[in-house]
């Protein structure tokens, strides 16, 4: 019998059962579902992001997975005024049609689903505290343009309190979007195509599974690789704005708060059994890494942050990340697609290949011998891997 992640949710907190408590549930991929659930139904091929030569998986072996940054679509919260015009229709026009052979489509919601109430955040730096309010019919824009992985471990989770955080379960729910991430819904189990998918998330935030407890992170990922046959791991940490490109391989401070050493996370995870490790939460992009086989984005920064983020420069540079694993979990090859934020923040594609260009920069320099080679277009290879 399919339970699903909400009534879990409301057992848990009946229950006052321990975060680690599985919350499992099986869905079928939008792939194999019927066209009613299909995020991919109907829509035209006027806007697709790579050549329609691209629409076919290299093997039929190999899992695809395409990942985005932060995704906060407008606020209705203090005012409608961060509300996109036309009810967000827009916003995502440049990446609708999403290729057919991705499995995965992942991004970090930043903020609630939630029409009105909830209890806004109360910050320790007052200058420096939003709160994101997205009405709930906005979820669609998302699931149109196919996403069907979001990350729910961030600053801006508990924006609106408890009842944000459930109207946000509902939403997504009803959309068949999977998520992870809450302190009380640490990861989901799914399957695609015959393939078993764990998904968990982290970030030094309250309502958040805890980016700065290893210890935990160790537990959670490697009881999902005894389960699973690809585990995918998401973390919101590190400084931020544009002098945060760089990964320190220590500890970042950012506000006061701890934002935890996201290079040992990284690799403590991938030692536990995750496949791939996709970061943000700088707002702009870093480098990536191969390490034991695996890929880490160590920041994707924004892609599609309406109204509230600041686009100016690098801040506004939205790179996709497109990654084809073995069934193994192992890196085989990718492409990071440029785009850049227009406007008060929505992505169009970039010819100035700003995000390929700047993201192999900072490879070079963090991770010379990472054994991995980015070209100017985007293109990802193996140099023989580490």
């Amino acid at each position: 019998m399919f339970v699903s992640e909400f009534q879990k949710y409301k057992i848990l907190k009946v229950c006052i059962i321990l975060p680690l408590v599985v919350s499992v549930f099986f869905i079928s991929c939008r792939k194999t579902d019927s066209k009613k659930n299909d995020p991919n139904s109907g829509k035209s091929d006027s806007s697709v992001i790579v050549s329609k030569t691209d629409n076919k998986k290299p093997d039929d072996s190999l899992i695809c997975i395409l990942g985005v940054g932060d995704l906060m679509l407008g606020t209705n919260y203090p005012s409608s005024a961060s509300l996109p015009p036309d009810g967000g229709e827009f916003l995502l026009d440049s990446v609708k049609d999403i290729p057919d052979n991705a499995d995965i489509v992942f991004g970090n919601l930043e903020g609630t689903f939630l029409d009105t109430g909830g209890e806004p955040k109360v910050c320790n730096t007052p200058d420096n505290c939003y709160s994101f309010r997205t009405p709930v019919k906005y979820c669609e824009i998302l699931k149109s343009a196919g996403f069907n992985l979001l990350s729910l471990a961030n600053n801006h989770s508990n924006d609106m309190g408890e009842e944000g955080r459930e109207s946000t379960i509902k939403t997504l729910e009803k959309n068949s979007i999977r998520y992870a991430g809450y302190a009380e819904l640490p990861f989901t189990i799914f399957e695609i195509n015959g393939s078993r998918f764990g998904f968990t998330a982290f970030a030094p935030n309250y309502a958040s599974q805890n980016i700065n407890d290893l210890s935990n992170a160790v537990k959670v990922v490697s009881e999902l690789k005894k389960k699973c046959d690809i585990v995918i791991v998401s973390f919101h940490g590190g400084a931020e704005g544009s002098s945060a490109v760089r990964v320190p391989g220590k500890k970042e401070i950012f506000l006061g708060e701890d934002r935890g050493n996201v290079y040992e996370f990284a690799h403590e995870v991938i030692d536990a059994g995750a496949d791939i490790v996709i970061g943000h939460g700088p707002h702009v992009p870093r480098a990536i890494e191969l390490y034991r086989n695996k890929i880490i984005a160590y920041s994707l920064g924004n892609f599609c942050t309406y109204g509230k983020f600041s686009t100016y420069g690098v801040q506004g540079i939205a790179p996709l990340l497109k990654v084809y694993l073995d069934k193994k979990g192992n890196f085989v090859k990718g492409k990071i697609y440029s785009y850049t934020q227009k406007g008060r923040g929505y992505p169009v594609p970039d010819p100035e290949l700003k995000a390929a260009i700047l993201i192999k920069e900072l490879t070079g320099m963090d991770f010379p011998e990472t054994g991995l080679i980015i070209e100017e277009t985007g293109e990802i290879e193996l140099t023989g891997g580490i």
